[in-house]
């Protein structure tokens, strides 16, 4: 059935391609053997991203970049003290410019705040190199688009650092779904329950005060696209938003900022409800105020079955689907056992070694996601294939922000979601 919405949707504006210029699916370069790896932002997460890459084969800390000669410095002989070759080292503002300029650097890393993450990815581009980029990173649509011309125009692969892409049973339920164990998935869910507290830092406390929608939405839109396979079977079509007073935010702006302010953007609770054009729903939470326990409220529903990880993980399954893997369920089936659950993760988790498992978990406290994430993008550029995630699903994820906050600001209306390949807004305009 073909549902239509009885208010307009919103469309925003999408820049015309380039004359000449191509969209950039299915990107491959000339394979990348020693892989020579530039950080920028080596503070706590830059940090740690450093030391996972001087734990993949084949990689070759070139330099590490940062506003604190002392932080930089720092991390070089971190370096070094895990027997690696001591890397260049850059200071100040605008140092990743001339960090750019080494030819001995094919990647550039960014784990800078999220207001810069976007002038550097682009310079890094123009300068030909790849750029991998810390969550969020784009805050505006004038940026994501900036990103993906960017990217078109230079032919260099730009991938936004979403590691819940990566997490054990994320990547497992993904297996299940290629696999048709779950049937035809229908609905999807995502979500962002994490209380930061004693954790807020002033630049991001202003930034949620300034601005209404799902401000962080990758860690919940990416598990799910991932799922419904967003543009290269489907499409994100429109989204609706809601959100709730500030109840907690103002106060929590007190405590972090030492002072009060007139207003706050920011509901303390959004959702967000997105339709693609095959007709599959998407719903994402976001909620960084008030106390609850950690949750990314990861759900998969298809018509053989169901999966969620939160608050404890929970697989459901017809006997149909059961039976392929060798479980028998009575009809009406109930949920599998944890044992049950346990075998049917192992069997599709990615083929990852019990020694890579084991490294992953010791250098990445949230299961190994981010580990993951790093060894898997070494990989493709070192062979030389194309990047488990695009520039398009940078785009797509980030969009979710400004788009969330227009449907917000305009009384939940629906908001187109552009096709960031083809550059159209898909709305079926039927009569």
């Amino acid at each position: 059935m073909k549902v239509k919405s009885t208010a307009c949707p919103l469309e925003t504006f999408i820049p015309a391609r380039a004359v000449g210029q191509r969209d950039v699916l299915s990107l491959t370069l000339p394979p990348m053997p020693l892989l020579q790896v530039a950080f920028v932002g080596v503070g706590a997460r830059g940090r740690m991203a450093v030391t996972r890459w001087c734990h993949i084969p084949g990689v070759r800390i070139a330099a590490v970049c940062d506003v604190s000669r002392e932080v930089a410095e720092e991390v070089a002989q971190h370096v070094e003290q895990l027997g690696k070759p001591r890397p260049l080292v850059f200071w100040g503002e605008t140092a990743y410019v001339d960090m750019c300029r080494q030819q001995a650097v094919d990647l550039v890393y960014v784990c800078t705040d999220w207001m810069s993450h976007v002038p550097i990815a682009v310079h890094a581009m123009e300068q030909g190199k790849c750029v991998a980029v810390e969550v969020p990173a784009a805050l505006t649509l004038k940026d994501i688009w900036k990103l993906v011309d960017t990217a078109e125009r230079t032919r260099q692969h730009c991938m936004m650092l979403e590691n819940v892409v990566y997490d054990y049973f994320e990547m497992a339920v993904c297996q299940m779904v290629r696999e048709g164990l779950l049937g035809e998935l229908v609905h999807v869910e995502g979500g962002y329950a994490h209380p930061i507290g004693d954790r807020w830092m002033p630049w991001r406390m202003e930034y949620t005060r300034r601005h209404a929608g799902d401000i962080y939405p990758t860690h919940s839109i990416g598990p799910a696209c991932r799922l419904l396979d967003i543009h290269r079977s489907d499409n994100m079509q429109y989204l609706t938003a809601m959100q709730s007073n500030a109840f907690k935010g103002r106060e929590m702006y007190q405590t972090v900022m030492g002072t009060d302010c007139d207003d706050f953007a920011n509901g303390d609770q959004t959702s967000t409800m997105i339709r693609t054009v095959k007709g599959k729903t998407i719903l994402i939470q976001h909620n960084v105020m008030t106390p609850r326990p950690y949750s990314r409220m990861f759900q998969a529903v298809g018509t053989q079955g169901y999966a969620a990880k939160y608050p404890a993980p929970e697989v459901q399954l017809s006997p149909m689907a059961a039976a392929k893997v060798g479980i028998e369920i009575e009809e009406g089936g109930t949920p599998l056992n944890t044992v049950q659950i346990e075998r049917l993760l192992n069997h599709y988790a990615p083929s990852f070694s019990s020694e890579t498992i084991a490294l992953a978990k010791q250098l990445d406290s949230r299961g190994g996601m981010s580990f993951f994430m790093d060894l898997r993008l070494a990989q493709c550029l070192q062979d030389g294939f194309p990047l488990d995630m695009d520039v398009y699903d940078l785009a797509e994820w980030c969009s979710i922000a400004e788009l969330s906050k227009l449907s917000v600001e305009n009384g939940s209306i629906p908001v187109m979601i552009p096709d960031f390949v083809h550059r159209v807004h898909l709305y079926d305009k039927e009569k």
